[in-house]
């Protein structure tokens, strides 16, 4: 199962992470100097129960007991995606929801409930049918106790009518560690493991993709190129055949096309474990015979992964039924949104894919768009859609996707 971790920039998403899982998931080097996430991050945990204990002191990420020291009984394994929250980095955020199946909606208690991205990423959420959702109320220790209480009430206020407007609010440290069996067993409680149908053919969604041969390598030692992602359907297995699609960009005599990529899996990483087949939910990483120049720098983000001539369709046009927001969120100003019209260029997010649309015909509540990339999806499939508003990218409503 895959746990999203959402919320307005520097209010403690990686460091919760860290906290539950003992990884922390900003690796990129610019991420470290700035001290945000700019890609998606992801890290495993699985969540134990001890006997000894009831209610949320029973539930910890760890073998053995925090408070006893017993061995304790495993339940199951989440992955948590570390969403950016950064207003600039919402596309990473919205291709990061299309493998989500819950969400932890992480809101500092050090800030005034809500901030522009905390508006966002719930509406976010809404639109792309995530209604599983945690409020993690953070940093609970830079605040005295009427602030949280106030703070808490404040969160109240801002779910009210919305999906979020009986989740669990749970107060943390993820910094000192405080509270965490309490969110632990809100997870395992709130966000049950979802139905998947391992038989039907598989489709993965890239959600990165990695050079690991290290600068000087080898000839002799170079590995092929890594994707990471989730299995939403179906099962992946080592020594599988797989195509990738959209696939390559190929240009020739003045035309544009792409084509498809075939490989072959050698290896399947899930966690830190090596496994022989990906099965629907968590997420994992998958060795393939690739040129590793065409894996790196992500640069398959977006992409979907299945066995030959089993994937859905590549389309350069789209055309879609949209449901529109009333207004922007996320910006200072709450913006009334305006119809879609013609010729405008919206950002367009199907599953991990994220590319630019201009519209070329517009109806009542259905759009058709041109796409400057094209993406790989089911029809019926959901789209959340942004236009530019003062210059940066708003989400303003979603798609179904109808051919």
């Amino acid at each position: 199962m895959n746990i999203g971790v959402v919320g307005h920039v520097d209010h403690g998403k990686t460091t919760l992470v860290s906290a539950l899982t003992g990884v922390w998931t900003d690796r990129h080097s610019e991420e470290l100097k700035r001290g945000i996430s700019i890609r998606l991050g992801y890290a495993d945990a699985t969540i134990y129960l001890c006997k000894n204990h009831t209610g949320a002191d029973a539930y910890c990420t760890t073998p053995d007991c925090p408070i006893c020291g017993e061995k304790t009984v495993p339940l199951r394994t989440v992955s948590f995606v570390d969403a950016p929250g950064h207003e600039t980095l919402m596309a990473t955020m919205l291709s990061g929801s299309a493998l989500m199946d819950g969400a932890m909606l992480v809101i500092g208690a050090n800030e005034p409930c809500p901030q522009p991205q905390t508006k966002e990423h719930l509406m976010a959420l809404s639109l792309v049918g995530i209604q599983k959702i945690v409020i993690v109320q953070n940093k609970i220790d830079v605040v005295s106790q009427k602030d949280a209480l106030a703070h808490y009430q404040q969160i109240k206020k801002f779910v009210a009518g919305t999906i979020a407007e009986n989740a669990p609010i749970i107060p943390v440290s993820a910094q000192k560690k405080i509270n965490l069996g309490a969110l632990i067993e809100a997870l395992h409680t709130t966000i049950p493991e979802p139905e998947r149908d391992a038989a039907a053919d598989p489709l993965m969604l890239i959600a990165r993709s990695f050079d690991i041969n290290r600068p000087g390598s080898s000839w002799k030692d170079l590995k092929g190129g890594v994707v990471g992602g989730s299995v939403i359907r179906g099962v992946l297995k080592e020594g599988d055949d797989i195509e990738i699609r959209p696939g390559l960009q190929i240009q020739a005599e003045n035309k544009i096309r792409w084509e498809p990529i075939m490989t072959k899996i050698t290896s399947i990483t899930a966690g830190s474990k090596k496994v022989i087949e990906a099965d629907p939910g968590g997420l994992m990483g998958i060795g393939t015979k690739l040129d590793p120049s065409l894996t790196k720098s992500d640069a398959l983000v977006g992409q979907v992964v299945g066995h030959p001539n089993a994937l859905p369709p590549v389309w350069d046009k789209l055309t879609f039924k949209v449901t529109l927001m009333e207004r922007v969120v996320g910006a200072d100003s709450e913006i009334v949104i305006e119809p879609l019209k013609h010729k405008e260029p919206l950002m367009i997010s199907v599953g991990t894919a994220v590319t630019v649309g201009v519209v070329v015909n517009t109806r009542k509540d259905q759009v058709e768009a041109i796409l400057k990339r094209p993406v790989c999806a089911d029809v019926g499939s959901r789209i959340a859609i942004s236009r530019q508003v003062s210059g940066r990218w708003r989400l303003i409503g979603m798609g179904v996707l109808v051919g």
